[in-house]
Formats: C-alpha cells, sequence, structure tokens
C-alpha cells in the first residue's frame, strides 16, 4: 500500500498548534502566574490541603494567615524531621483583619491580601536553601524586587528550621 502525503497549508497548521495549546487551559481560565526569578506557581487544589498552622500578624500588616501544606509537608512535620524533602509545598493564604458583624469581640478574615508559596528542590533552588518562592495578589505574581526579599527575609531569621517560619499547630 502506497503512503498517502496531503497538502496542508502552512496557516492551517499554525492555527492547529495555537488551538492546541490554548486547549491545556480550561475554558474561561487565565494563563497561570508564575513568580520571578523563581518561576513557582499557585498550586492546583492546595485549598484542599490540610491546615499546617494559622497565625496573627500585628502592625503594620494587620492581617490574619494560614498556611497549609500538601502531603509531604504535613508527613515532614508530624514525622519532626529538617529539611524538609523534596517535592514540600507549603501556601500562606492572607486577609485583613476585620471585626465580626455577629459578634463585636471576634476577628474574622477580610479583604484577602496575597497567596504566598514555598516550593522544596534542592536542586533547582540550591541557590535559596532548595526553596523557591511566589508572592501572588489577585492570582497574579507580584514584581521582581519583592521576591528578592523573600529568600533574604527567611534566611536571616530561620535559617536552622529550614528557612521556614511556620511550626505544626499540634
Amino acid at each position: 500500500m502506497k503512503p498517502v502525503y496531503l497538502a496542508v497549508p502552512a496557516a492551517t497548521l499554525l492555527l492547529v498548534a495555537v488551538w492546541m495549546a490554548g486547549s491545556s487551559a480550561r475554558a474561561g481560565e487565565k494563563p497561570k502566574s508564575a513568580s520571578p526569578i523563581y518561576g513557582v506557581t499557585i498550586p492546583d487544589g492546595y485549598r484542599q490541603w490540610e491546615l499546617i498552622a494559622p497565625a496573627i500578624e500585628a502592625d503594620p500588616l494587620n492581617e490574619i494567615r494560614s498556611v497549609l501544606g500538601n502531603r509531604k509537608a504535613i508527613e515532614a512535620y508530624r514525622s519532626g524531621n529538617l529539611p524538609f524533602p523534596d517535592g514540600t509545598v507549603l501556601v500562606k493564604l492572607a486577609w485583613k483583619k476585620a471585626p465580626s458583624p455577629e459578634f463585636a469581640p471576634a476577628t474574622i478574615p477580610g479583604e484577602a491580601t496575597t497567596v504566598q508559596v514555598m516550593v522544596k528542590d534542592s536542586k533547582k533552588y540550591a541557590a535559596t536553601g532548595g526553596w523557591g518562592f511566589g508572592r501572588f495578589v489577585h492570582g497574579q505574581a507580584v514584581d521582581e524586587a519583592q521576591h528578592r526579599t523573600c529568600f533574604a527575609c527567611h534566611q536571616a531569621r530561620v535559617r536552622d528550621h529550614d528557612f521556614v517560619f511556620t511550626r505544626y499547630a499540634r
């Protein structure tokens, strides 16, 4: 049997390639924003991860924060072994503090401020203690200057805890 060759115009091939590239995202979704320097993105499904710990930040931030972790993070925290293994992902959610309209003494999450992500990959991020960082506002990565401050802060304050501030709330 002889092979059959079809002549396909280059413009058609280009349209197919563009369609295939776009079809990997769900309809109506914006492409994921990646942090400058590290290329970290907000992980899919992170809102279903387990809580590691909540925190309340005083002035000037005046925020309520919650840190969630993927399975590797939770296992590492529970075992108490540092350093965290490659594949560990931590996500910090932050909101402005707001008074509860139903119970005056209570504080509740107000406006969302940031989602911050740490990804452990000791080879890829060797220069920053094995961690890649991402800081996002409304789903979009903030500028490179803000990302340059991430590792310096972690290095100065929590070098002896594998560069991670959050302790496990038991």
